[in-house]
């Protein structure tokens, strides 16, 4: 059961090792694209049209004709990557029950977006979990944890790769494991809890009133999508690399500081976040010379 980009490696590595897979459950077909007008699949689906697996896209997944299509498919086990929250008498099926692959080293990371806020705060290591699914979501008994270091400079499109194929590693690990009867759970500790809610544009937004190392934790954490971003007259102004300049102002933060050729610095508690990587509205994205080659930063000043 997967959706997105990120499960397509888990589902790969099963059919590439032999497990028998009775069935694929992924979203819906959607429209989109350019004017809306054409219909999408998910990455899931793509994968699993091409290896010809029973593909099932439910509406909802209380429908009894859904349950009754699970139920004939007999599984053993089921496997969840980055699809959605399942309602008991689906997780409950299996007689092995349903194992959830989660982006980070739970409990740390509870919610939907695991690597992004991994980054965003500045944490040097992270990793995949699989646990058995029950009721609250990401709160099952842990099973298998593997852990990867994040780079000073790595962005979460960056760790979001290394985790899509540890994690496959992790789910291959974990059904043979459950197929051997080799299983050892172990409960959370609530203690260790942290959460990591849904990331969407507004949560995208800089806050200039911090320490320059949070700013650039927040704008690798927002990279590639959806962009850290910040108003600039009227214009949104995406920033996907900055450094840091450390020293004691009087400035207010958010002000804008340039020689309007080499450099543009904002404002921050601690000194200044030196822009790098930039995209204005409606223009393409450029290196900040690039961009001040082209623009006239006391027109926003």
């Amino acid at each position: 059961m997967g959706t997105p980009e990120f499960a397509v490696p888990s589902l790969k590595i099963l059919v590439d090792n032999g497990i028998d897979v009775v069935g694929v459950v992924t979203a819906t077909d959607k429209y989109g694209g350019r004017g809306g007008n054409q219909l999408i699949q998910s990455a899931v689906k793509k994968y699993a049209v091409s290896q010809n697996l029973k593909i099932l896209q439910p509406p909802n997944l209380k429908a009894e004709a859904f349950l009754n299509q699970l139920r004939e498919l007999k599984a053993d086990l089921q496997i969840v990557v980055a699809f959605r929250m399942l309602p008991e008498v689906v997780w409950d099926m299996p007689k092995h029950g349903t194992y959830n692959l989660h982006g980070s080293l739970l409990p740390k990371y509870r919610g939907a977006a695991p690597i992004h806020w991994a980054v965003i705060n500045g944490e040097v290591e992270t990793g995949v979990t699989s646990f058995k699914l029950k009721h609250e979501i990401d709160t099952g008994d842990l099973f298998m944890q593997e852990r990867i270091a994040i780079g000073r400079e790595e962005t979460t499109g960056e760790v979001y790769e290394k985790l899509m194929k540890l994690g496959s590693e992790v789910v291959l690990n974990t059904v043979n494991a459950v197929q051997n009867n080799n299983i050892d759970l172990k409960p959370q500790d609530n203690a260790l809890v942290s959460k990591a809610p849904k990331i969407n544009r507004d949560v995208a937004e800089i806050d200039w009133h911090q320490k320059a190392e949070q700013v650039r934790n927040f704008i690798r954490g927002m990279n590639p999508f959806p962009g850290a971003w910040f108003d600039l007259s009227g214009s949104t102004m995406k920033i996907f690399k900055a450094s840091n300049i450390l020293v004691h102002h009087n400035i207010a933060p958010g002000r804008l500081v340039s020689d309007n050729k080499n450099y543009l610095h904002i404002a921050v508690l601690d000194g200044f976040s030196v822009l790098e990587d930039v995209q204005l509205q409606g223009k393409k994205r450029m290196n900040i010379k690039d961009f001040l080659n082209g623009n006239n930063v006391e027109d926003y000043l």
